[in-house]
């Protein structure tokens, strides 16, 4: 299972999940808002009577402004707690036989901190991506 991915897209962009890392993916209704919590945890919404956290992918970018309340969410469980990243949509699980290969270009620096390497599917470039820096936030959330 470790060559299969869950494919979907941040802000346009396309990205690969380890899918040994995602317990499923839904649609999520309701997102309440959590006092004070950093810019990039939209809230939190019940799912299968388990509280998940809400982070907006977007804000831990910080790519946009991220006015999202709810969408498609790709679950992973860090730690015991469980998140929903919301992300713009899911293409599909698929399998890439190739192992990941080193970033050779410039990336933003919210990508620089989330991205674990490059994989090819069908001629395009995806970026794999770590769920757990996604969930730490930017620099200015750790710091806090």
């Amino acid at each position: 299972m470790e060559k299969l991915y869950l494919i979907a897209t941040i802000a346009g962009q396309p990205v690969a999940i380890r899918a040994s890392l995602v317990e499923s993916v839904v649609d999520l209704g309701e997102v309440a808002p959590v006092p004070l919590a950093p810019p990039h945890v939209s809230g939190l919404a019940a799912l299968r009577s388990k509280v998940l956290t809400v982070i907006s992918c977007e804000r831990s970018l910080q790519l946009a402004d991220g006015g999202e309340k709810g969408g498609r969410a790709v679950v992973v469980s860090v730690e015991g707690h469980h998140y929903g990243l919301l992300v713009g949509s899911i293409d599909d699980a698929r399998v890439i036989d190739e192992p990941p290969q080193p970033i050779r270009g410039r990336l933003e620096a919210g990508w620089a901190r989330v991205a674990l390497g490059m994989l090819e599917l069908d001629g395009e470039a995806l970026l794999l991506i770590d769920p757990e820096r996604i969930i730490a936030g930017p620099d200015e959330a750790l710091a806090a």
